[in-house]
């Protein structure tokens, strides 16, 4: 299993409750194909930098899990297919290593 980052932007005009059953269902989906360690932060309601789907404002949310690939398809296919999510992106987070972090710069010679 490896780490995945997805964020997710639900339609400004859902209420609290709405929301928060927004956030359970794509939990659960997680949950049922094997999803482990799932930490949601809700972001929040923003201004969104362009209109998307005649939307200027959006609510973020983020979740943190384990998951297989397989998953992964299993939820985007969920938003993508849902009314209420007006977009989402999915990644997987480099693990910072002792070697990225303490390179030093190369020495330039004139």
């Amino acid at each position: 299993m490896q780490n995945y980052e997805t964020m997710y932007i639900l339609r400004p005009d859902l209420g609290e409750e709405q929301v928060e059953l927004a956030i359970a269902k794509y939990q659960n989906i997680l949950r049922e194909n094997g999803g482990d360690g799932i930490e949601i932060q809700h972001r929040g309601k923003r201004r969104l930098a362009y209109e998307i789907k005649k939307q200027r404002d959006g609510i973020y949310i983020q979740m943190n899990y384990k998951a297989k690939g397989s998953a992964i398809a299993v939820v985007e296919r969920a938003m993508r297919l849902s009314d209420e999510v007006i977009r989402y992106l999915t990644i997987k987070p480099e693990a910072a290593t002792e070697d990225n972090t303490a390179k030093e710069p190369a020495e330039v010679e004139a």
